[in-house]
């Protein structure tokens, strides 16, 4: 699986890429046929102002899950659960 990060405005460091690989490529087990993640990192003016918005490319769709935290790796983690159950259910969806 392909993880294309982009970070807007900023430059991300290798720590945060590296913890964005390890989380997001743990999601390749619950959705197999998944072509390509792009993972979008900004800054907002928000007091919560990291903003991680993930998009999964699977036959057919995508799946978009945006959220703001106050660290990219909580915003991160937050994605990743949501996606989970995102990508279970549209696998269950497809093989029914």
């Amino acid at each position: 699986m392909e993880i294309k990060v982009q970070s807007i405005k900023f430059d991300a460091d290798q720590k945060l890429l590296d913890f964005i690989d390890n989380k997001v490529g743990k999601i390749a087990k619950y959705y197999e046929d998944i072509v390509r993640t792009e993972v979008n990192l900004s800054l907002l003016a928000d007091p919560q102002n990291k903003n991680v918005k993930v998009i999964v490319y699977i036959p057919g769709t995508e799946i978009i899950v945006e959220k703001n935290a106050d660290t990219f790796e909580e915003a991160i983690v937050d994605c990743v659960g949501v996606l989970k159950g995102a990508l279970v259910s549209a696998k269950e969806k497809r093989f029914k």
